[in-house]
């Protein structure tokens, strides 16, 4: 039961029907004291009370609970009430007091207001490169813990491919055409979509807008910003209080993502035949479920544990060398900071995922084995390009999986001793003797580097256009 709730209706009930406070513990035989607290909402009443009560008022035990209609000012007290019991007062050291009648609801709106500022700064000061850094670690060991593998992800896909029939193999166009349909949008494309958003949901009239340059590109791909857009609705995501809860909706989303685009039913056993013929490949899956490069990637992460037995990474890395995402259960040794994270870390140079920068055929994937502190690793590699550079994204194995993939005859050795010693962050020697005293280089700073992380319900979202734009595409 809502104690706040309760107590407000039991008592617009009781001064609607000219009754005092001494009138009804007269009627119930109990203090005036014990019902100012049930009013209040700081006690709790049981409901052998509660039908008494509603007995001396006139009333059903329903209209206590549920079916008595609040007027806005006993809305309003509850709304501060339940604040003052809320931890910005806590914090504030704001013991919650009784809310006088003679209280203007201004003030009341105030109260509230200010409670909304505080707590929104507190999000902000949150946000911190740090916190995220803190939020990505974490959700980075659950990924491992379940071998990046979500079961409950793959029950919702396999009940929406059924739901619009879908008979099985790559998904078309029109199939998430249908998903949306069967969800309750229609798809609209549109000029002037806002600037910080891939797509925006009109929940309130069932429509999905995306961007016309999506739908004129040749390189991007449809589906995927559809069922992104819609994986949220699907998944039942509600406005992130966090940064790790902003960060698990994401990951989430992708993983359904990848999971209606490269249905399991269908991919794992072609995966189980593949290692059978000692032949798996990357490129295979991307080509057999027409996705990108780094979609086929991602979604192998998912099958290969649970479905194959074969501990694997990732790693996406951006030209400058920064790693962008990563994931591994193989025990493979990536840079981290002294949280733990490894986004934000140069990749050793070494390594797949920055040699392959370094090759002229982009027709061919690259293959390498790495030998490091931590064992050799043989990784198969690909660069994309997108509005934010090149990226290259690589998938590896330890030296002894390395028998199930293609592309294991490679030539290409790389060392890489990073873990154990500078390696290749530090200059060789005679260079650094030749040139430290006479560089000064101008250092490009990354664009995120001092700036404030996303903050708000939809981090990184310019809601003021947000908004706008809806109500200007809103139907009449």
């Amino acid at each position: 039961m809502d104690a706040f709730t309760i107590g407000r209706r039991i008592r617009q009930i009781r001064t609607g029907r000219g009754m005092t406070l001494d009138d009804l513990a007269a009627a119930v035989g109990r203090a005036p004291s014990q019902l100012s607290m049930i009013e209040n909402g700081r006690r709790e009443p049981k409901l052998s009370l509660l039908r008494t009560i509603a007995c001396a008022l006139g009333t059903s035990l329903d209209a206590l609970l549920e079916s008595e209609e609040l007027d806005p000012r006993a809305a309003l007290e509850i709304e501060v009430a339940r604040a003052m019991a809320g931890p910005t007062f806590r914090s504030a050291g704001i013991t919650p007091f009784r809310i006088p009648r003679a209280v203007p609801d201004e003030v009341l709106r105030a109260l509230l207001a200010l409670q909304g500022e505080i707590e929104r700064l507190h999000d902000e000061r949150a946000a911190t490169p740090e916190e995220a850094r803190r939020a990505n670690v974490a959700l980075r060991r659950l990924m491992r813990t379940q071998n990046n593998y979500f079961p409950e992800l793959e029950q919702q896909a396999r009940e929406l491919l059924a739901a619009v029939g879908h008979p099985g193999g790559p998904l078309t166009q029109r199939t998430a055409s249908d998903i949306a349909g069967h969800l309750g949008f229609s798809i609209h494309y549109v000029a002037d979509l806002p600037q910080t958003t891939r797509s925006v949901a009109d929940l309130a009239h069932g429509r999905l807008y995306l961007s016309s340059r999506l739908a004129a590109a040749t390189s991007a791909d449809p589906r995927t910003a559809v069922l992104q857009a819609l994986s949220s609705r699907i998944l039942g995501h509600t406005e992130p209080a966090s940064y790790d809860e902003f960060l698990r909706q994401r990951v989430e989303t992708n993983y359904l993502t990848g999971a209606l685009l490269i249905p399991e039913a269908d991919a794992a056993p072609a995966l189980r035949e593949a290692k059978e013929r000692r032949a798996i490949s990357i490129e295979d899956l991307r080509d057999a479920y027409s996705v990108t490069y780094e979609t086929a990637a991602h979604r192998f992460t998912n099958l290969a544990t649970e479905h194959l037995g074969i501990a694997v990474h990732f790693l996406k890395v951006h030209e400058s060398g920064t790693i962008t995402k990563a994931y591994e259960n193989d025990d493979v040794d990536f840079p981290t900071d002294r949280l733990g994270a490894i986004e934000g870390q140069l990749c050793c140079r070494e390594w797949t995922s920055r040699a392959v920068f370094d090759v002229d055929d982009r027709f061919n994937p690259y293959y390498q084995y790495t030998d490091t502190g931590n064992g050799t690793y043989w990784c198969t590699a690909r660069v994309e390009h997108s509005s934010e550079g090149a990226h290259s994204v690589s998938v590896g194995v330890r030296f002894d999986d390395t028998k199930w993939f293609l592309g294991r005859d490679t030539p290409h050795r790389g060392v890489s001793r990073h873990s154990v010693d500078v390696c290749c962050r530090r200059a060789p020697a005679d260079l650094e003797e030749r040139w430290r005293a006479a560089a000064w280089p101008n250092v490009k700073t990354p664009r995120t580097l001092l700036a404030t992380l996303p903050t708000g319900a939809f981090p990184g979202v310019d809601t003021t256009d947000l908004y706008a734009f809806l109500e200007a595409h809103a139907p009449s």
